[in-house]
């Protein structure tokens, strides 16, 4: 195990690398010829670096990173400010709860509003609505049979939200990153810095 800045651990086991893999780590510097681990180089910078913010809603949403035994390193979500607009990025976010366990398994509709719901508390967390978002990306492990659905469900939300003009949206089929996991939703919101609660 090596310390990552001191921020979060990360696994790597020398001695299972192939050779290639062991190369390119090599290359990064992140290994030594030797083998060993090396420490995370400290890149000094002379331009600021725009300061960001993990997003929670542990309520209806573990961090990814408790996932178990194999944390999943990214954030639920980030946010930033830039040029007195405050941005929110939200990652893919799926019909998962509070334990990180996959609910309503089989179920594309409950998974949908489960979906809807998580990425609202995720909102909430940064004082901000479904009327911030200006972008979502919709993944559906099978979209030919799903979409029906899915644009049913998505259409009766966004109206309940009373959103004009709806958001810009993409949905692809994409295999998701577990088998029992239907629908997979990203999010891009903004709003003015000062309409959010305070930091």
């Amino acid at each position: 195990m090596i310390q990552d800045t001191g921020v979060k651990e990360q696994l790597i086991d020398a001695t299972l690398l192939s050779e290639g893999e062991r190369d390119e780590l090599i290359r990064l510097g992140i290994l030594s010829e030797e083998g060993l681990i090396q420490s995370a180089p400290i890149h000094p910078t002379e331009r600021s670096i725009i300061q960001k913010q993990a997003v929670q809603a542990p309520e209806v949403l573990n961090d990814a990173f408790d996932y178990s035994p194999i944390p999943s390193s990214f954030s639920r979500g980030l946010a930033f400010e830039l040029n007195g607009y405050k941005i929110l990025l939200i990652s893919g976010t799926a019909s998962v709860d509070e334990n990180g366990k996959s609910i309503h398994v089989g179920d594309f509709r409950a998974q949908c509003w489960r979906t809807y719901r998580n990425i609202t508390a995720l909102l909430e967390s940064e004082g901000m609505t479904w009327q911030d978002v200006v972008r979502t990306t919709c993944y559906l492990r099978d979209i030919e049979r799903d979409y029906k659905d899915f644009n049913e469900i998505r259409t009766a939300f966004l109206n309940w939200q009373h959103l004009d003009p709806l958001p810009a949206s993409t949905g692809i089929q994409a295999r998701l990153c577990r088998e029992n996991l239907l629908v997979e939703i990203d999010a891009v919101a903004i709003c003015p810095s000062s309409s959010t609660k305070g930091r």
